[in-house]
């Protein structure tokens, strides 16, 4: 039986059946540990999935040392990459949560008053009527629904400043109902 750190070497060279035997090897502990950092089977599987996914992109960083330059074992490699996988799972679910919150709002906007359509069509004019670059965060975060941190990388911006674009859009929104809704009063005066 090849050891571990034998299969991925041959792994890292392109050997699918050494790569599909780390994987048939270790798939348990990686799925442990997500399920572990995550909290819960479902996130648990999908980042194992996506984990092992990756592995064979991130084989090619396996050295079989530790920093100090002493000898490694695949598996101790392998556990720090199952971490940082779920962690970093974690963190996209808890974007994905934060956004929810901070565009309820935007929600609620769209689901009051005067029937959802015409809502709908008031949000999509006042969002379409955005500057550049505001126009495009709100609908790649908004609209697509990706993280701060996606949004960030697909305009090729800091994730600091698609914050602050949304906090933006969010108090220019605030804005612009309220001040359709004074004008509403004093037209109905």
């Amino acid at each position: 039986m090849d050891s571990d750190e034998a299969l991925a070497r041959r792994a890292a060279a392109g050997d699918r059946a050494a790569f599909a035997a780390l994987l048939e090897r270790h798939y348990d502990r990686i799925y442990r540990i997500a399920a572990r950092i995550l909290g819960n089977r479902h996130d648990a599987e999908d980042a194992a999935q996506e984990i092992c996914a990756g592995l064979a992109r991130r084989l090619a960083s396996w050295r079989g040392e530790n920093a100090r330059g002493e000898p490694a074992p695949f598996a101790a490699w392998l556990c720090r990459v199952a971490v940082n996988g779920a962690r970093d799972a974690l963190r996209r679910g808890a974007a994905r949560a934060r956004n929810e919150r901070e565009f309820s709002e935007l929600r609620a906007l769209e689901a009051c008053g005067g029937g959802a359509a015409e809502e709908r069509a008031w949000l999509a004019r006042a969002l379409d009527a955005l500057p550049e670059p505001r126009r495009a965060v709100a609908l790649l975060a908004v609209g697509e629904g990706l993280t701060h941190a996606e949004t960030a990388a697909a305009l090729g911006m800091a994730e600091g400043t698609v914050s602050w674009h949304l906090s933006e859009i969010r108090a220019h929104l605030r804005a612009l109902a309220k001040a359709e809704e004074e004008a509403g009063k004093e037209t109905a005066r």
